[in-house]
């Protein structure tokens, strides 16, 4: 594992699988309120929605880290018009802070729900920007064969996706059980009603599906990446090596194993009348293996880093 880039390995990571949820956020409550009803959509959605600006935050100060000085990320916000790394910095902030926003105005339900709901569509625009700019700090640098190509931005995204719709799903199911033993807790019992589980098993079994889907253009993007160094030669060649060993497989089979064994497992078991605790144990543990893998892979990523000449 490369612990030197450590803090850019989490801040990257943790910043898409954020992006990731609010954007599949957005997607379900788009089509499941016209189902369900906005009010029941909400109540599912909210709480997971709630998860991911702790989740950000927490990848941004791992990212000072990388910067030796804080006081530095000032000097670098300057250069928004030239700079990918500025806009990076922009645009995480931005989204953090829209991402805030929308949070409160779900929250105490300030203006109507069309604002609120252009809000969103805002901030995921941001969040999507965010990525891009991410990807294209590594992309802009021709003297890094591994990363001067175009599977560095599709890699991204596909994690942001992949992790983000695990996330959303992992969620979904922690908030049920956490109401389930709060109402515990006040002697009372808590079961989701019809609605809220037919919402449910179409929401999980949509992030499984999703998940099958991400996991196999992720295995086609990184076979079609390797064969293009290898075939370069030279400086690309050697680093096509790095995404070998040890480290490389349990990445491969952390992501096999919780994005397309246990999706599928999760598409089958997703149904209305399935037991809560087993879906939730399922959805914790994909997003677990898949967050493990990526984290793994992203280390490879920066590895990777082989620059022609000096």
């Amino acid at each position: 594992m490369n612990i030197h880039e450590l803090p850019m390995i989490v801040f990257t990571v943790l910043a898409q699988m954020s992006v990731g949820a609010f954007v599949v956020l957005g997607v379900v409550q788009v089509f499941a309120s016209r189902r369900y009803g906005r009010e029941a959509v909400d109540r599912v959605t909210d709480p997971a929605l709630y998860a991911i600006g702790p989740t950000l935050v927490l990848g941004l100060i791992a990212s000072m880290f990388h910067m030796n000085d804080v006081m530095n990320t000032l000097n670098v916000v300057r250069h928004v018009q030239t700079s990918w790394l500025s806009r990076e910095i922009v645009s995480g902030v931005a989204f953090a802070g829209l991402g805030f926003l929308f949070a409160l105005a779900q929250w105490f339900r300030w203006g109507s729900t069309r604002l609120r709901q252009i809000l969103a569509a805002v901030t995921a625009v941001t969040g999507l920007v965010l990525v891009l700019s991410m990807s294209m700090i590594y992309y802009s640098l021709p003297t890094v064969p591994a990363w001067h190509t175009w599977a560095t931005p599709a890699q991204f995204y596909v994690t942001t996706f992949l992790l983000g719709s695990l996330a959303v799903g992992a969620a979904f199911m922690g908030t049920v059980l956490w109401r389930r033993r709060a109402a515990a807790r006040s002697g009372s019992s808590y079961e989701a009603d019809a609605p809220t589980r037919e919402l449910l098993s179409t929401t999980l079994r949509g992030v499984g599906v999703a998940a099958v889907a991400l996991l196999g253009v992720e295995f086609l993007i990184i076979p079609l990446h390797l064969t293009g160094l290898s075939a370069a030669g030279g400086v690309a060649a050697e680093s096509a090596a790095v995404f070998s060993g040890g480290w490389f497989v349990a990445r491969l089979v952390l992501v096999f194993l919780g994005a397309g064994l246990l999706s599928v497992f999760l598409v089958r078991r997703a149904t209305p009348g399935s037991r809560v605790v087993p879906l939730a144990v399922l959805s914790a543990t994909a997003l677990v293996l898949v967050l493990g893998g990526e984290l793994i892979g992203r280390s490879l990523f920066y590895d990777s880093m082989i620059r022609i000449g000096m």
